[in-house]
């Protein structure tokens, strides 16, 4: 996956850090939204590995820091679990205005319970998926021990949780305590994945199960045995991000891909869609041809002159182990390193003209092996004989007619 930071504004004017995720080889076919757990940050490790599973099936992935958390800024004790709403909404409309709207919404522990008010209020979200979440968010009172009452007496009140200091106000408290999110779910009709671990001491999984029943179907249980409250195992993180990329593919709208077909032994096509991006059927085989990002494509796959230059290698070390194959000399690898330029002719007369440049390719070969030197130049020579440089070098005749 390939991933940039970016930073959007929430309603209160503040600047809030995220990051988008996005598939290394293809323009993202859906975008999702990540809130992470209760004082986490986007840089999160379950964040991290459920992002990479995403991003693996063609998902374009937003997560971010809340107000006063990682590189966001504002104060984190000004914040209530109502303005964490309101972050989450902005994020969405930031991937609308700057991508495409997310019809996925994932949140862990309590930002599942943010991501829940948040998919109430956004319709492009189609499917919520919520890891760890308790069933009312006054839930995560119980994680702030004795400090309540003194929130209560004093207003504001330092609090660890995690083995980190956090001020929280009496309004953060309210706040919680007037969420049904029970009630919101069931007034839902959206699909539901609800995934937590039976040995969650944080957040017990009847949880869950108070969720579930609250939802209408379509919705999902999936069990996270053996997993902690973080998903801190990477094994974890990752079965929750491939469970939740198939699980949404039944509830949003994936393109199809282009099914190629034809009589020759190679197509490729290019849709309206996209600049330069170019699929490609050779036989059974699928391949991406691309121009890379300085010259305005998405760098998914190799450039047709890259694509040349590969087959000229691929046949070269071909035919060299053929070659030594049959003579039974100890050639146990091979490298072929081509670089491609376009160069003036020798004696060119015009040389300003471009039709005076010729393509250049340069190979370089690498032999791993008991070779002597008489050898070793033999296969230099036999190099030259391979099929694709006698094509590079020959004068093709190239016939094209519409279909």
């Amino acid at each position: 996956m390939s991933s940039e930071k970016i930073k959007f504004e929430n309603s209160r004017g503040e600047m809030l850090s995220a990051r988008i995720a996005l598939p290394k080889d293809q323009t993202p076919h859906n975008f999702a939204v990540f809130a992470h757990c209760f004082t986490c940050n986007k840089n999160f490790k379950a964040v991290r590995y459920i992002t990479q599973a995403l991003t693996d099936e063609g998902f374009g992935v937003l997560s971010f820091d809340f107000t006063g958390l990682g590189e966001s800024e504002g104060d984190f004790s000004d914040t209530t679990f109502s303005s964490s709403v309101d972050d989450l909404i902005c994020a969405a409309n930031y991937l609308e205005e700057n991508h495409r709207a997310p019809n996925i919404a994932i949140g862990h522990s309590l930002g599942g319970a943010a991501v829940i008010l948040a998919a109430s209020q956004l319709d492009e979200i189609k499917a919520v998926v919520t890891i760890g979440t308790p069933s009312a968010p006054q839930h995560v009172k119980h994680l702030l021990r004795g400090g309540i009452e003194e929130i209560r007496e004093k207003g504001i009140a330092e609090i660890n949780i995690g083995g980190r200091p956090f001020n929280l106000k009496k309004e953060f408290i309210d706040d919680l305590e007037r969420q049904d999110l029970s009630g919101i779910v069931k007034g839902m009709r959206k699909s539901f994945l609800f995934m937590h671990s039976p040995q969650d001491t944080i957040v017990g999984i009847e949880n869950a199960a108070e969720l579930y029943q609250a939802a209408h179907h379509p919705k999902s249980f999936v069990s996270l045995d053996g997993a902690d409250h973080l998903l801190s195992k990477e094994i974890d993180g990752c079965y929750a991000g491939d469970v939740i990329a198939n699980w949404a593919k039944r509830y949003i709208d994936i393109p199809e891909a282009k099914k190629l077909s034809t009589k020759s032994h190679i197509v490729a096509y290019l849709g309206s869609e996209e600049k330069f991006t170019t699929q490609i059927k050779a036989d059974q085989h699928h391949l991406t041809a691309d121009e890379p990002k300085s010259f305005g494509g998405n760098d998914f796959g190799p450039s047709p002159y890259q694509l040349v230059a590969s087959g000229l290698a691929a046949c070269t070390v071909m035919t060299l182990r053929m070659y030594a194959g049959r003579k039974k000399w100890d050639l146990r690898e091979v490298f072929c390193h081509v670089r491609h330029e376009k160069t003036h002719l020798e004696d060119c007369d015009d040389c300003e003209n471009p039709k005076a440049r010729i393509d250049k390719f340069t190979r370089e070969l690498e032999f791993i092996g008991d070779l002597d030197p008489e050898q070793k130049q033999r296969l230099l020579e036999i190099a030259d004989k391979c099929p694709v440089h006698r094509t590079l070098e020959g004068k093709a005749h190239i016939e094209t007619e519409i279909i």
